[in-house]
């Protein structure tokens, strides 16, 4: 590591600069450190009593034919504006009323159920943490990895830092905000954030990039490592509920059913967003008109900043004209207000109009194009081309009629020169002048302005389909939201992207100071999207202001390399203008170029992953009914259902190719904590047995398996099946160790999602319903002591797992180090899952840091954290650890198991 600077090595000049900006992230009122302690998983008793759902009302408008029939229901709102009209009494209460009447009567888009749907409820759900996640604290744990050097790094480095510390920094936002990421549906979380945590009007820029189109298949990846998606084949289906009932509910009437999705979000949006924030929303030519007009209803034709153009690809073929472009529609909280930051290009002359060269004996000749020019061009000479000196402006007293140069008068035409006598004779006297014929025109040279201001083309936006950097099937490029991020918002201000994908816009966000929430239905892509951020290195973008973290902005600076190019943030930007005035030049900033440190390796700061939990319901019989009479017979319904599945498909797999056939099912009499019982074996030995069904949407609780198995066994049966999409890992274990514990055996039965899917699946076939879901098989070892002294260390070892697969009925076997992800947590609390150790096998996701540390680890380190062992850590017997794998379709299932318990195993 290079040694620490001096003081006085800081050049004194230029100066340091930060981009200015109208509003800074300190306006935020949100109390961010009530984020860091945001509720665990496992706190939702203290969630009981349920929030109302929020109501959203649509502006109604007239229709476009204005046929007040009676039907339409802003006749009476329409009619009220006239009468208001005249009667006023000044005439700025008619303009008013006059602006809002011509606002409801411009022409709209319409569709099916629009004008029958004028409100909607989102419930109102709290969200609940299930992970905390810190690059820097799970390479902390390697420190046995690092190498010698790391010893005269603590002689010379800096005391209050840790050597990770000094090696790996992560930006630290104000009041502890740590990151969000959160499983949900993005109408319900964005609710919560406007209901719970009153985030409305704190979130400076929205991306949402949407499906482009209703086909099912084409939208939603259903594996890690599977990128081809074929709409309609059953294998790539993808098997959450959450995902299938979304699809399901949004796309029932196709694209009416899609406008109206988009335009419940964009509501909500609008309500999250500062008085200066944006909303950008990608979509494809196939739907970009309509979402135009559902944007401009919503947040007003007025506020349309523009419509960008992209590329998706070099090349595309297919019937007509091949589409090679996306679009990004821009609209603003009010336009008035919004903060646009401008990003400029490195100039390209594509046009060839510099296409004159001057030599440095001062020589000036036109060579025809720009490339020629730059082939003839010595040391010291410079491109230039000749510009307009004269305006279309009619000339007025004052301007100069004529102007001597060279020993040849110039008159400006029908107009007059862009400058006054002084001007002109400056203009001279800089050689800044060319005549042209009769012509005079001014010298503009390529490197007055080395830079181009973005335009609404953007050419240079492909991403490659066989790219490794591309993870999911609707990948958007980095470079696309980095934009559209450096445009609207300032460092450290919240982003937020309803629609994470594969987590672009929080990775873009990561990279550039911002705080980020990204909300996905899937499970698949907020797994990809972990491993994305987890693992990924940033630069160090230097800080105007340590203390207040990138809230304070970067520092910007001018620099020229050996050749007198620009490649600094700060761009000199050398007018007619600034030297006829003799002014110095404007210096424009370049927000995506602030200063680096590259002595320092710059990681995701922590991070959390949420999910919206359905407020707990008593259905335990215990004289606490919290429940309302809809959510009941709801989940008495729901119970419905399962037993009629359950009969048509009785055949329950367990494992080791064995099942078991249920017979005579039915409710049982007079029941609390069981859904249902059966009869298990031939007539002559058959033995009643109990069921439980888990939530629809939620996982099977420790106290649900607890109350039914006291109720199972309190009636004889011999058995107990828990049945359920998910299942919390305390009531795993309680259904592990229910025969000694509470008297009967059980068993706990995966359903899979498919029977949620209804007829989107074809081939479901009954023996796929219903099986058992392993567990991940660990061992823990005690490891060996450095020194006599020393605390007890222990490793943890992934054995392997088993995962069911629904579409071939069988149990696949996968070896510890052949899983997607799995993460260790040393000090599990029951509650969140904190990740003291990540690994991702055979992935390379490593490998970015691997290059930027390769000079302070051991090359073991990058083998140990893509494979299957955990670092040593200390603990006692009594220590609770837990282990998480994510299979390949993004499914988590966790192991909870003491250290004693474990070394007994």
């Amino acid at each position: 590591m290079p040694p620490r600077k001096k003081k006085d090595s800081i050049p004194a000049a230029p100066r340091p600069r930060r981009v200015p900006t109208t509003q800074t992230a300190e306006s935020y009122t949100h109390s961010t450190s009530e984020v860091a302690s945001r509720p665990e998983i496992g706190t939702q008793a203290d969630f009981r009593k349920k929030k109302a759902p929020k109501t959203y009302k649509y502006d109604s408008s007239l229709s476009p034919s204005l046929d007040w029939d009676g039907q339409n229901a802003a006749r009476e709102h329409g009619e009220a504006l006239i009468q208001r009209i005249l009667s006023a009494t000044t005439l700025d209460e008619a303009r008013e009323a006059a602006e809002e009447l011509a606002r409801i009567s411009k022409p709209f888009l319409n569709w099916t159920g629009k004008a029958e749907r004028l409100s909607f409820d989102v419930p109102t759900l709290p969200m609940f943490v299930h992970e905390r996640l810190s690059t820097k604290a799970i390479l902390e744990t390697l420190k046995s990895h690092q190498r010698d050097k790391q010893e005269a790094l603590d002689l010379f480095g800096d005391p209050q830092r840790s050597i990770t510390d000094q090696l790996l920094r992560s930006y630290e936002h104000k009041d502890r905000w740590v990151n969000r990421m959160v499983l949900g549906d993005s109408l319900v979380v964005m609710n919560s954030l406007l209901e719970y945590e009153g985030l409305g009007g704190q979130v400076q820029m929205i991306y949402i990039d949407p499906p482009y189109g209703v086909k099912f298949g084409s939208n939603f990846q259903p594996f890690v490592r599977k990128r081809d998606v074929k709409h309609n084949d059953d294998a790539d289906m993808t098997r959450e509920p959450e995902m299938v009932q979304a699809y399901r509910d949004t796309w029932e009437l196709g694209l009416h059913s899609y406008l109206t999705y988009l335009r419940d979000r964009l509501l909500t949006a609008h309500d999250l967003l500062t008085e200066s924030g944006s909303v950008f929303v990608q979509i494809s030519e196939e739907n970009v008109h309509h979402v135009k007009e559902v944007m401009a209803e919503v947040f007003r034709s007025e506020n349309y900043v523009g419509l960008i153009a992209f590329t998706k690809t070099s090349s595309s073929s297919g019937e007509g004209m091949s589409s090679v472009a996306d679009y990004l529609l821009w609209f603003a909280r009010d336009i008035s207000r919004v903060r646009i930051n401008p990003i400029y290009l490195p100039k390209t002359d594509s046009t060839g109009q510099y296409s004159w060269v001057e030599q440095a004996n001062g020589s000036r000749q036109s060579l025809g194009s720009r490339e020629e020019a730059l082939r003839e061009a010595e040391a010291g000479s410079r491109v230039f081309r000749p510009d307009n000196l004269t305006s279309q402006r009619p000339a007025g007293a004052g301007d100069v009629a004529s102007f001597e140069f060279g020993g040849k008068h110039f008159t400006p035409g029908k107009g007059t020169f862009k400058s006054d006598k002084r001007g002109l004779e400056r203009l001279a006297n800089k050689n800044r002048l060319i005549a042209l014929g009769n012509t005079l025109c001014y010298v503009r040279y390529f490197s007055d302005f080395p830079v181009v201001s973005l335009t609404n083309i953007w050419n240079d936006t492909v991403i490659s389909g066989f790219s490794d950097r591309k993870q999911y099937v609707v990948q958007t490029s980095p470079i696309i939201a980095q934009r559209c991020i450096l445009m609207s918002t300032s460092p450290g201000d919240l982003v937020l992207d309803p629609t994470c994908g594969s987590g672009t816009t929080a990775y873009v966000a990561e990279q550039w100071g911002r705080r980020w929430i990204t909300i996905d239905t899937s499970r698949v892509p907020l797994a990809l999207a972990r491993q994305r951020i987890l693992t990924a290195t940033f630069p160090w973008y230097e800080l105007a202001e340590e203390k207040r973290g990138p809230a304070g902005g970067f520092v910007y600076k001018r620099k020229q390399n050996n050749k007198g190019e620009e490649v600094g943030g700060i761009v000199p930007h050398i007018t007619l203008k600034s030297i006829a005035n003799d002014e110095p030049p404007k210096q424009e900033v370049l927000v995506d170029r602030p200063e680096q440190n590259s002595s320092i390796t710059r990681v995701s700061g922590p991070f959390v992953v949420e999910g919206t939990i359905p407020t707990p319901v008593d259905f335990d019989g215990d004289g606490i009914d919290d429940s309302t009479p809809a959510i009941a017979a709801e989940y008495g319904s729901f119970v419905e259902r399962m037993l009629e599945v359950l009969r048509r498909s009785p055949n329950l797999q367990l494992g080791g190719n064995k099942t078991a056939t249920l017979r005579s099912i039915r409710p049982p009499a007079k029941a609390l904590a069981l859904s249902a019982e059966a009869l298990v074996g031939e007539n002559g030995s058959a033995q009643a047995v109990a069921i439980t069904f888990g939530p629809e949407n939620g996982a099977v609780s420790e106290k649900m398996v607890y109350n039914a198995a006291k109720e199972a066994n309190a009636r004889n049966y011999t058995h107990l099946y828990v049945i359920g999409f998910a299942i919390q890992p305390n009531a795993r274990e309680i259904v592990e160790s229910a025969e000694t514990a509470l008297g009967i055996a059980a068993t706990y039965v995966q359903m899979t999602p498919d029977i949620m899917m209804g007829d989107l699946l074809k081939n479901l076939r009954s023996s796929q319903i219903f099986s058992v879901c392993g567990l991940p098989d660990i061992e823990v070892a005690k490891a060996p002591k450095k020194d006599k002294a020393d605390s007890q260390r222990y490793v943890v070892k992934l054995l392997g797992l088993d995962i069911f697969d629904p579409t071939t009925s069988k149990v696949d076997s996968l070896e510890g180090d052949d899983v997607p992800c799995w993460m260790l947590d040393t000090q599990y609390n029951d509650l969140c899952f904190h990740v003291s150790q990540a690994f991702f096998p055979r992935t390379g996701a490593w490998e970015n840091l691997r290059k930027a540390l390769r000079a302070d680890y051991e090359e073991s380190v990058w083998d140990h954290l893509n494979g299957a062992e955990s670092a040593p850590f200390e603990a006692d017997e009594d220590t609770k650890i837990a282990v998480k794998v994510i299979d390949s379709r993004g499914n988590e299932l966790m192991v909870v198991r003491t250290i004693g318990e474990a070394l007994k195993a």
